[in-house]
C-alpha cells in the first residue's frame, strides 16, 4: 500500500471514529454558532452592522482555534493516558501517518465549521460572503488550521497528564481569543501590542481585512507571521511529544 492510500484510508478511519460519537459532534458544530448569536445579540444594538459583520470572521477565527488547538491538544493528551497512543505506536502503521490524519481531520472539521459559520452568517445576519476573496480565504484557513494543529500538538507535549489538559490549554487558549479581535473588538492599548506577538491576532485580522473592506488591508506578512508560529510549534512538538502516558 502506498503511503498517501494508507493516510486516506486513516483519515476515514479518523473520521468515522469522530462521527461514532454524535453527542460530541453536534455540540463542535452547534456551539460556535450558539456563541455568534450570543455576541451579535449583546454587542449588536451598541455596535449596529458594524457589529455584525465583525463577528462572522471572528468567530470563524474562533472555530479554527477551537478545532486545531484547544480540541486536538486535549484529546491527544487524553489518548495518551488511555494508552490509545501506546498502542498505536506498537503497529505497523506509521507513527506520521497517525499523527498526520488527526491534523489533517481537524484542519477539515475547521474548514467545516467555517462554512457553516459563514453561511449562518450570510442567512441570519446578512453578512455577505467575500466569494471574489474565496481563494485567499481558504489559504487563510488552511495555514491557521495547521498552524494551530502544531501549536496543539506541541502543548499536548508538554501538559503532563489528562486531568491538567482541560485547565492547561484553555488558560492559554481563552485570554489570547479575548485579546486577539475575536472575542471583542480592540484596535489600540497594551493589549493589541501583546496580541500581535502570537499567531491568533494576525490570523483573525486577515479574516477581518478579507470579509470586511473597512477593517484593514490584507496583509500577507500576517500569514507568514502565523505560519511560522507554526513551524515553532511543530519543532516543539518533535522534541516533546511522547506515546506513552506519563507518571
Amino acid at each position: 500500500m502506498t503511503r498517501l492510500r494508507l493516510l486516506g484510508r486513516q483519515i476515514r478511519a479518523e473520521h468515522r471514529a469522530f462521527w461514532r460519537n454524535p453527542a460530541s459532534a453536534f455540540f463542535t458544530f452547534a456551539f460556535p454558532l450558539v456563541f455568534m448569536v450570543i455576541l451579535n445579540t449583546v454587542f449588536a444594538s451598541s455596535g449596529g452592522a458594524g457589529a455584525i459583520a465583525f463577528y462572522t470572521p471572528a468567530i470563524i477565527a474562533f472555530s479554527m482555534v477551537n478545532a486545531g488547538f484547544t480540541t486536538l491538544a486535549m484529546s491527544i493528551a487524553i489518548a495518551r493516558d488511555e494508552g490509545i497512543l501506546k498502542r498505536v505506536h506498537g503497529t505497523p502503521l506509521p507513527t506520521w501517518t497517525y499523527l498526520l490524519a488527526r491534523v489533517v481531520l481537524s484542519v477539515a472539521m475547521g474548514l467545516a465549521l467555517s462554512a457553516i459559520v459563514a453561511g449562518f452568517g450570510a442567512v441570519v445576519f446578512g453578512v455577505p460572503i467575500p466569494w471574489d476573496q474565496l481563494p485567499l480565504v481558504v489559504l487563510t484557513l488552511v495555514i491557521g488550521g495547521a498552524t494551530f494543529c502544531a501549536l496543539g500538538l506541541a502543548v499536548a507535549g508538554l501538559v503532563p497528564n489528562a486531568s491538567a489538559a482541560p485547565a492547561v490549554v484553555n488558560a492559554i487558549a481563552l485570554p489570547l481569543l479575548f485579546i486577539s479581535n475575536t472575542f471583542i473588538s480592540i484596535q489600540d492599548g497594551i493589549l493589541v501590542t501583546i496580541g500581535n506577538l502570537f499567531p491568533i491576532r494576525p490570523f483573525a485580522d486577515s479574516l477581518q481585512a478579507l470579509w470586511n473592506a473597512g477593517a484593514g488591508t490584507f496583509d500577507p506578512f500576517d500569514l507568514v507571521f502565523v505560519a511560522a508560529w507554526g513551524v515553532a510549534g511543530l519543532l516543539v512538538a518533535i522534541r516533546t511529544f511522547t506515546w506513552e502516558p506519563r507518571a
